[in-house]
């Protein structure tokens, strides 16, 4: 990384002959942005008044003497607003939509989301399928999830099936479930349940494995669903993420993304894309491992799901769900099967990215990698779990930090899954749900990231500093993070999965020119005010790719001002103009 720009200056008395002269020595560079608060994000918690930018790169923070060594291009006065490194979302799932495709995040209530299929069946005519994604029944008005009989009544002459916030549970249709032959006498499926009614009938749920019926929807081809992705991938830049993990996708998908990123070079968030183990022969035939691409876009570590989730339910439990019996969720895999691919994956130098959410696939993934590694010892390998909600055992977390195991955690959850949580666990397992402050005290490095449930960063900081639900309601505030530690996960560690925390994450001379203008500084606002926080601008490689228009951050003209007048250690030049 590039050694740090230290600026020392001496006092300026100068008259107008001294000005220019001083002016023409300046270093040039092509922005600064100042006038503002800049939270670097480093290592020693370093603030700063003033960033200049040279090319994709940061050459300086600083104060406002930035303005004095330096001669920009363009001048931007942050009105005392704050500016840190754009988010870097470690787990996520970003996709297009084809038009059979219904976006239900926000829908409202079961009956907006009749309407909204009885909109689209119209469209598209009888016998079309239709798809949706994106329902949770801790937000519908009448607190329960959309079944068969709602689906059947908004089109009836289509197969229908929605999947739910999370995607690990879908609703289908009558005629989706005759499509997918599935009926009352159908088997329960290996790690999944197609659940009945209390009157012995199918209601239309179908967790973990809605694939049955999911995989008879006619796939949408990649010119279909192109706009659509770049257009989700482009809309991240509002939320203030300029880095993401694409948390699933395939070797034969790959090459898409590199005719996007190819296509789109500079104007969407940089990428690392987790691929699927598709076995040694096909790995190697791809030709690229975790690493391969450039700064915008690379291969990310083997997604290997051990167990399911809790929108489900199907994580895998030690003990059982509360009030379900003796049901504890199921594995994906067979254990045989979990060790072989972390072994393959391994020795053939790839790193790991392993869904587990439940305290007994997490123990049985984490036993799995330490035995690995003790059989191909391997340096730094920056193997990690994703989610990893409910809390394992000690001794497991032990094995974590002495191996090397890192996290990628999602404490959004905490706030939009408490109903699933609160009907599903009790006890310590509860208020502990996706713990924060205990892996981070057995020494297991954690990042922050949002999934899908929802995208935006803040929800997620929110939810680390508070603990808090969408009710209100507190769980262990014991796993509390404190902002700081909040903010540097979600940008520095998530840079560090992806081996990049020599490239971004942080704001030093150097790196990488991605970041961001929040409305207030996220260290200072109350706890009630983390929500209320706004991005008024994102920029990436030193180029504005997002731009609120509200209150935003002004433009100034450089030769509006004159920095060598007057005393060196004042904060803005006299005719810089200011935004309100």
């Amino acid at each position: 990384m590039a050694r740090r720009h230290l600026i020392v200056l001496l006092p300026l008395v100068l008259g107008h002959g001294c000005s220019e002269r001083a002016d023409h020595a300046r270093e040039p560079v092509d922005l600064i942005l100042h006038n503002g608060t800049i939270l670097t994000l480093d290592g020693e918690g370093g603030q700063g008044n003033a960033i200049a930018v040279r090319g994709d790169r940061i050459v300086a923070v600083g104060d406002e003497r930035l303005l004095v060594e330096y001669s920009a291009t363009q001048t931007i006065d942050l009105g005392n607003r704050t500016l840190l490194p754009g988010f870097v979302d470690s787990h996520i799932h970003i996709s297009g939509a084809p038009a059979r495709h219904i976006d239900l995040t926000d829908a409202k209530s079961v009956r907006e989301i009749r309407e909204r299929v009885a909109s689209r069946a119209a469209e598209l005519g009888p016998d079309e399928w239709i798809t949706g994604y994106g329902w949770s029944e801790d937000a519908l008005e009448e607190q329960r999830r959309p079944l068969r009989d709602d689906l059947d009544a908004a089109a009836p002459d289509n197969p229908v099936v929605l999947t739910r916030a999370g995607a690990h549970s879908a609703v289908a249709s009558s005629r989706a479930l005759a499509a997918a032959e599935i009926d009352e006498q159908t088997p329960q499926p290996e790690g999944g349940v197609i659940e009945k009614g209390p009157d012995g009938r199918l209601n239309g749920i179908i967790r973990e494995r809605h694939g049955l019926v999911t995989q008879l929807v006619p796939p949408a081809t990649d010119d279909e669903l192109r706009p659509s992705l770049i257009a989700n991938l482009q809309a991240l830049f509002a939320l203030g993420i300029t880095s993401i993990v694409q948390a699933a996708d395939t070797i034969e998908h790959y090459p898409e993304w590199e005719r996007i990123y190819a296509e789109h070079r500079g104007a969407l968030p940089r990428a690392s894309v987790q691929v699927a183990w598709a076995g040694r022969e096909a790995m190697a035939a791809f030709g690229r491992k975790t690493g391969s691409g450039d700064e915008h876009l690379k291969v990310g570590a083997v997604k290997l799901f051990v167990d399911g989730g809790f929108t489900g339910p199907a994580a895998f439990t030690r003990l059982p769900y509360k009030d379900q019996g003796e049901y504890r969720g199921a594995l994906n895999l067979p254990p045989e099967s979990i060790y072989q691919v972390i072994r393959e994956a391994h020795q053939d130098g790839w790193q790991l990215g392993i869904h587990a959410i439940g305290d007994a696939a997490i123990e049985l993934a984490v036993e799995a990698l330490a035995d690995v590694l003790a059989e191909s010892p391997r340096d730094d390998h920056r193997h990690y779990l994703n989610h990893f909600t409910v809390m394992p055992s000690t001794e497991t977390m032990a094995l974590m930090a002495g191996n090397g195991i890192a996290i990628t955690q999602q404490p959004n959850f905490t706030y939009t899954l408490e109903g699933r949580y609160s009907t599903y666990l009790d006890g310590e397992r509860l208020e502990t749900n996706n713990p924060l402050r205990t892996p981070i005290n057995h020494g297991i490095t954690l990042a922050l990231s949002s999934d899908i449930l929802p995208i935006g960063p803040l929800v997620g900081l929110y939810a680390a500093v508070t603990r808090k639900g969408m009710s209100g309601r507190e769980f262990g505030p014991g796993e509390r993070l404190t902002m700081l530690e909040a903010l540097r996960a979600y940008t520095r560690t998530g840079a560090w999965l992806t081996r990049e925390e020599d490239q971004k994450g942080s704001l030093e001379p150097g790196k990488l020119a991605d970041f961001i203008v929040l409305s207030d500084n996220p260290l200072t606002v109350s706890e009630d005010e983390i929500l209320a926080l706004r991005v008024l601008q994102t920029w990436l490689g030193g180029q504005r790719v997002f731009s609120s228009g509200d209150s935003d951050p002004t433009d100034s003209d450089p030769t509006d001002s004159d920095p060598t007048v007057g005393d060196s250690s004042t904060s803005t030049s006299p005719e810089t103009e200011v935004s309100p």
